[in-house]
């Protein structure tokens, strides 16, 4: 990982040269993560939400293998430290669904969300949510990533080692 840059003191910019390094940024923050938390992880489609999520779900603990559960909306991982709540909501047409598959057991429980595509369902989202927004830029390579933190409950330690 190179360049991390604050923007100011809630938010933090990382930039990823490969998956590993998109991967291992997942990692540290996976190990980061708290009961109650929500990560909203957005970007465009192939971006690497799910490689962020595979090295997330891995720094909490979780062996099994972490894909996007875009048909399903919502996997669930109990064997790491904490439980998981993985949420793909791409294909969601109507916020409602996310009542039907109950929510809000997963936004309030002991667990952490990852949520992929969360601006799709903004409107039942707590305000307390970490996001990470990841941009590619083919200029600078097809592997490059500008990962944005924005942390605005001062929940991480932004001052993540420098890769």
């Amino acid at each position: 990982m190179t360049n991390r840059k604050k923007t100011d003191e809630n938010s933090l910019i990382r930039e990823t040269n490969s998956a590993l390094e998109t991967c291992a940024l997942g990692e540290l923050l996976g190990r980061q993560a708290r009961p109650g938390q929500i990560y909203c992880l957005d970007g465009e489609l192939g971006v690497g939400k799910t490689v962020f999520a595979q090295g997330f779900a891995g720094g909490m603990g979780i062996t099994d293998p972490v894909n996007s559960p875009t048909f399903t909306i919502l996997q669930q991982y109990e064997e790491g430290r904490l439980p998981l709540y993985h949420f793909d909501v791409y294909r969601i047409s109507d916020v409602e669904e996310m009542e039907e598959i109950g929510y809000e057991d997963c936004f309030y429980g002991d667990g952490v969300c990852l949520i992929e595509w969360s601006e799709l369902i903004a409107e039942i989202l707590p305000q307390e949510v970490i996001r990470v927004q990841i941009e590619k830029d083919l200029e600078r390579g097809f592997d490059y990533r500008r990962i944005i933190l924005k942390d605005p409950m001062n929940c991480l330690q932004m001052n993540l080692p420098a890769g």
